[in-house]
């Protein structure tokens, strides 16, 4: 009974997606909320406060937990190892409320269709549904399945029949109006918050509440300077940052407020059209597509066809030809039913329609899939506002500094109370004492000491044209030590040239035609496939569509025009487009020729195919072009010479990049007939026609980077759509495979009836072939890999169904591919994705670079992914380039080094100054003394809050170093680093503190006071002081005159100058410090005020800086010992700390290796004598491969949702906002 009830107050929302949640159930009690109001009233707020920092207290403290379905409440907490919280209320929707009666007979469904979760959601007779609105998503409360579903979409479970006859009539008003009250507006509303909220949630941040607490503390004490300079540099920092965050606020909702006020036409069953505003449109009305527009929610084509421009969800401007959603009787889901890639039917929010193309039945129609923040352009929004936690130990092990910190001060605080106790203090003045030693240790200028660094790199990214939305992903870039690239157009040029053609006869590939010849393409089936088969189309008298196409079109010499007037003319179909032979084209015995249907392309099938009809002609042609592997498995055997597979590795190993052409004839004489034919008929019996062989060369500084990134030990890797032979050759070109390396082949298998999945490996050789050439093949001899030539001499290539297959069937196998794999070609945006977790979970710190188009995924699952597009889509790239060159990655991995040893320095120097200053007033406060408040500001504002601004804006060494800088704080040279000089402070301070009282003129000026300042009228720093003073022995608390004080303030500043030199470290990773005027020029002018004060013999400086005159030798003393602190702490740090060497030695000694996945799986590999294996054959039932099953692939194009499981981490926020 216990465990239903456990399992009743919990569930699991979106499960197994990315943004899965735990939600728990609770019931608000009247009597605990009357409590925790007393308790916020007695507090004075502070319980509301600790309330708004950890809402599931507020929720354990006035509730009590209860199934889902009693409770008023949730609590929601995200299933990563963030362990996130939030705290929603029901929301209650009465369907009563609407203007027609509406049946309460539970048998009888609220709406037709049977799918829908609204007929299970609303209890009746009631009429109410219960709901949660969790990130801009609405859940309701499904009464028979016991869970929380999602609103505002059709279900997946739609056949394409039930889509069509279902809702292709549309929907009734009452039905409209139900749908609209349940799922809400069709609009995606930014809202721009006001200022007075984002001021109140910046000053609500537990740091500066804290903040706020130590300067009303110090005001308190009359230290008013420096704490006037923090409380004006925290309001700039405040004003900065509510600035900034209303900026990006308008930014996005000026993005997104158009959508929100399309009119469209629609069809109301029974009623006709109607038009209305957008923010009406509910799933499953009837949209009608007369002409251009802007879609406002995400719509499955039914009937016609519509070419749209979708660049704001790829990056890439170029017209997509959509088509209808087959008319089929099955039973299933639609998705499925679309040969793995559902998209071509699917009209997508946010993407303009650019042409519309009505069928024989009317006008162009869509049936509305998904409404609001459930649709494509919603979805990229909510990435937006609430991005995804980052994996950076950085941010944790500050936090735990911090704690470190606060802990001292805790100790201390214990330490004064205890000190001033002793000592018959007033209760009050002991408290504020105490209180103020507590303040001591975390410095108050930590918040903008550590954003300073992130800004100043910004700033310097963005004079090289590079600009980032995650200013915190900068010191993560840092760590980056894998870089994925796409190819074309990111390593090679954008555009390709055409070569030539090989055209095929009898079986047998004939004469090259060569496009550089100047000679016309001769006329014949290659011709009329290389014109027709395309989604070129004309827009305002220019051709548009995808560069690939648009080249292999001009390389006819035919052209296109409007059809209309010259149709009846050419005795063909009404269509929008007429191919004819330009005045430059071939002579052909063809007028014209008109594309009657679309299979449109796409990255998953790698093939498109177009029916047409040539003038003068009754019956129909179909061609199709694609990869010339794929396409060649839908051609008769016969008609594929049998040279084909040497053939296209002679032009691929080139890196040539190659498509193949078919041909068939359809029998079939009428129109309608031509409408109705399925994919898998028309893409079948082809006659393979030959290759079309283009030109993509590489941009000319792809290959210093990579050399660049492989001197500095930065893996790369090429993700890819294109040819494996092509990838492979651009990656040996490019040196991304360096010369002498081997290329292991790994072909992976699906399973069949009766054999397992299995994977083969193929060593791929060089060899002279003619002149100046090397011919690429595969040797399946006895070729191996030298036994002495292991490590990085090899690198695996893959195709995406070869991963696919080893991602199922060979998971644990796949960790040691892809420690060494370089080449993934043919890969689908879904494998993009997934390979760049796979790579994150062997702990690999991945960048990704891309053009945009099909790696917007990739993009946003990397640490670092740039763009190096301008479109709309960019915006889910943490980083983009406005240099459309790779040039941007070495760039950002310098800065984002420099910017991560800048924070390392920065807290170093905070913590290190935190406890100067704790050690030195503790052991003042064993006299009942304190600092000076100028000698306090001298420390605060003149050094630190100016070495805090300044120590950061080093900027970043030139030349990658071949290793990183530290990845955490908590690293042994650190953690040492800030030990040595902790010990070497309190060595120093306390010698000083104990000296000072055995020299034969020192005075316990604290106890007599009175008698030595009437002794000290007459001022000389020469003057004999004795220890035989007279006079009323008067305890002053917390006075400041002393020779103590005098002594260890010279030693604390020093020391102040001293650490923030040290830390300020210039190569490998920054420039020498000298390069930084401002900062060295403060450090020089810090350490001249100090000495001068010290060494100063000015009456009036003595009583402004409350210093006690002391004899020149002991100041002479003092000096001598900072300046051996300054050298013990200087070598300790440089040649000891900062010897990478010499850690190397250590580690290796004691045997201490990296934790990270792919060093162990690189250390066992090297000492595996059977890795890499070479011409042979695994089977997925082999012993410790074992298989491996992954749901997340029901298609090529779907990216796996698995949970990425980091190794610790922070939300992508600065990490005091954690405390």
């Amino acid at each position: 009974m216990e465990e239903k009830s456990k399992k009743d107050h919990w569930a699991l929302l979106n499960r197994g997606e990315e943004n899965e949640l735990e939600v728990f159930g609770y019931q608000t009690r009247s009597l605990r909320r009357a409590l925790c109001l007393t308790a916020s009233v007695l507090s004075c707020g502070a319980l509301l406060l600790l309330f708004y920092w950890k809402p599931r207290w507020r929720v354990w403290a006035s509730c009590i937990p209860c199934p889902l379905q009693e409770a008023d409440t949730f609590l929601l907490r995200t299933t990563d190892e963030f362990q996130r919280y939030m705290r929603k209320k029901v929301i209650c929707l009465h369907l009563s409320t609407l203007k027609f009666p509406i049946s309460k007979n539970p048998e009888q469904p609220l709406v037709a269709d049977h799918h829908s979760v609204i007929n299970q959601a609303v209890v009746k007779p009631e009429l109410k549904l219960r709901c949660i609105q969790v990130q801009k998503i609405r859940y309701v409360w499904d009464n028979l399945t016991k869970r929380f579903q999602k609103v505002g979409l059709l279900e997946d479970s739609h056949s394409c029949h039930d889509i069509h006859h279902m809702f292709g009539l549309g929907l009734t008003r009452e039905e409209q109006a139900i749908r609209r009250l349940v799922c809400g507006p069709n609009a995606i509303e930014v809202e721009v918050q006001p200022i007075w909220k984002l001021l109140v949630k910046q000053v609500l941040n537990p740091f500066y509440v804290f903040q706020a607490f130590t300067l009303t503390l110090w005001l308190s004490q009359s230290y008013v300077e420096y704490s006037v300079a923090i409380i004006i540099l925290s309001i700039i920092s405040i004003v900065l940052s509510v600035y900034d965050l209303r900026q990006q606020s308008v930014k996005l909702h000026n993005l997104v407020e158009d959508h929100n006020k399309v009119q469209v036409t629609i069809i109301v069953k029974g009623k006709g059209l109607q038009e209305l505003e957008s923010r009406l449109l509910v799933p499953g009305d009837v949209l009608i597509l007369a002409g251009k527009c802007s879609l406002p929610c995400d719509a499955v084509l039914i009937d016609g066809s519509c070419v749209v421009n979708e660049g704001m969800l790829t990056g890439e401007s170029i017209p997509v030809t959509k088509t209808p959603l087959p008319h089929t009787e099955n039973t299933m889901p639609w998705k499925s039913h679309s040969s793995g890639d559902y998209r071509k039917h699917v009209l997508f929010c946010g993407t303009e329609v650019i042409q519309v193309k009505p069928s024989a039945q009317g006008p162009v129609r869509a049936v509305v899939l998904q409404t609001g923040y459930n649709t494509a352009k919603g979805d990229l929004v909510r990435s937006i506002l609430y991005p995804r936690p980052l994996n950076f130990k950085l941010y944790s092990d500050a936090f735990k500094f911090i704690v470190f910190l606060a802990f001292l001060g805790v100790v201390g605080f214990f330490y004064a109370l205890g000190v001033y106790m002793y000592h018959g203090v007033s209760p009050g003045e002991t408290a504020t004492m105490a209180l103020i030693l507590l303040t001591v240790t975390v410095p108050p200028v930590l918040p903008a000491a550590l954003t300073t660094g992130i800004v100043y790199a910004q700033k310097r990214l963005k004079k090289k044209k590079i600009f980032c939305i995650s200013p915190q992903r900068i010191n993560m870039c840092g760590q980056i030590n894998l870089v994925c690239f796409d190819k074309t157009g990111t390593l090679t040029e954008d555009g390709l040239d055409l070569w030539g053609t090989v055209p095929t006869a009898n079986n047998c590939f004939q004469e090259v035609h060569s496009f550089a010849s100047g000679k016309a393409l001769p006329w014949g089936p290659l011709c009329a496939a290389m014109a027709s088969c395309h989604s070129l189309i004309l827009l305002d008298g220019t051709i548009q569509g995808d560069p690939l196409d648009l080249k292999m079109f001009e390389g006819t010499a035919w052209i296109m025009e409007d059809c209309k007037a010259d149709y009846c003319k050419f005795r063909m179909s009404d269509s929008n487009i007429i191919i004819k032979p330009g005045p430059k084209a071939s002579r052909s015995p063809v007028e014209a020729i008109t594309i009657l249907r679309q299979f449109p392309f796409s990255s998953g099938l790698q093939r498109m195919s177009v029916v047409t009809q040539l003038a003068g002609e009754d019956h129909f042609h179909v061609y199709m072009k694609g990869a010339p592997e794929m396409l060649a498995k839908f051609c008769r055997s016969e008609t594929v010479p049998k040279n084909f597979p040497q053939e296209l590795r002679n032009y691929t190993m080139q890196g040539f990049r190659v498509i193949a052409l078919a041909h068939k004839a359809l029998s079939m004489g009428k129109l309608s007939e031509v409408e109705s034919l399925s994919r898998e008929k028309v893409e079948s019996e082809l006659t393979f026609l030959g290759l079309l062989i283009m030109e993509n060369c590489l941009k000319k500084e792809t290959k210093p980077v990579l050399k660049e990134l492989r001197e500095a030990r930065i893996r790369t890797v090429m993700i890819t759509g294109d040819n494996l032979q092509t990838a492979i050759t651009v990656a040996k070109n490019s040196e991304m495979v360096p010369q002498g390396s081997q290329v292991i082949l790994v072909e992976a298998n699906e399973p069949e009836e009766f054999v397992p999945a299995f994977v083969t490996w193929k060593l791929v050789e060089n060899q002279e072939n003619g002149p100046g050439k090397n011919e690429t093949y595969i040797n399946v001899g006895n070729s191996s890999v030298p036994p002495g030539e292991k490590g990085s001499c090899y690198h695996f290539a893959m195709s995406g169904k070869s991963y696919q297959v080893l991602f199922q069937h060979f998971n644990s196998l796949l960790p040691k591919i892809l420690v060494n794999g370089t080449i993934f070609a043919r890969m689908s945006p879904g494998q993009k994705t997934s390979l760049i977790e796979e790579f994150q979970k062997l702990n690999y710190y991945v960048g990704m670079c891309g053009d945009g188009a099909n790696d917007c995924g990739a993009l946003k699952m990397a640490h670092a992914g740039i763009s190096l597009s301008e479109q709309e889509a960019s915006v889910a790239s943490p980083f983009t380039s406005k240099t459309a060159n790779i040039e941007c990655v070495p760039h950002l991995i310098k800065e984002g080094r420099a910017a991560l040893v800048s924070s390392f320095g920065v807290f170093k120097y905070l913590t290190m100054y935190g406890i100067i200053q704790f050690v030195g007033t503790s052991l003042l406060y064993w006299q009942l003394q304190l600092f000076g408040n100028y000698q306090y500001l001298i420390q605060d504002a003149a050094i630190t809050l100016m070495v805090c601004l300044t120590m950061s804006s080093t900027h970043a060494y030139p030349k990658l170093a071949p290793y990183r800088p530290a990845g955490h704080l908590l690293s042994p040279p650190l953690l040492l680093s800030v030990l040595l000089n902790t010990l070497f402070t309190c060595i120093v301070q306390i010698c000083a503190f104990l000296y000072v009282k055995q020299q034969p003129w020192y005075c316990e000026v604290y106890r007599y006071s009175e008698c030595f300042l009437d002794n000290q009228s007459n001022f000389s720093t020469n003057m004999s002081l004795e220890r035989n003073w007279t006079g009323n022995a008067t305890l002053i608390p917390g006075s400041i005159l002393s020779f103590e004080s005098t002594t260890l303030w010279p030693i604390t500043t020093i020391n102040c100058v001293t650490v923030a030199f040290i830390f300020s470290k210039g190569k490998p990773f920054r420039k020498p410090i000298y390069t930084n005027y401002i900062f060295s020029f403060l450090l020089i002018s810090a350490s001249g005020l100090t000495v001068f004060l010290l060494f100063s013999d000015s009456e009036d400086i003595y009583r402004e800086m409350e210093f006690i005159p002391t004899v020149t030798s002991w100041r002479v003393w003092i000096f001598v010992a900072t300046f051996i602190q300054f050298c013990m702490a200087f070598f300790v740090e440089d040649v000891i700390l900062q010897n990478r060497e010499l850690w190397l030695l250590i580690k290796k000694k004691f045997g201490f290796y990296s934790k990270s996945q792919y060093r162990n799986w690189q250390k066992k590999l090297a000492e595996d004598c059977t890795w890499p294996p070479t011409n042979k054959t695994d089977y997925s039932g082999d012993g410790k491969n074992g298989s491996y099953v992954n749901r997340g692939y029901e298609s090529p194009e779907q990216i796996p949702r698995g949970k990425l499981r980091w190794g610790g981490g922070a939300p992508e926020q600065h990490f005091w906002t954690r405390l």
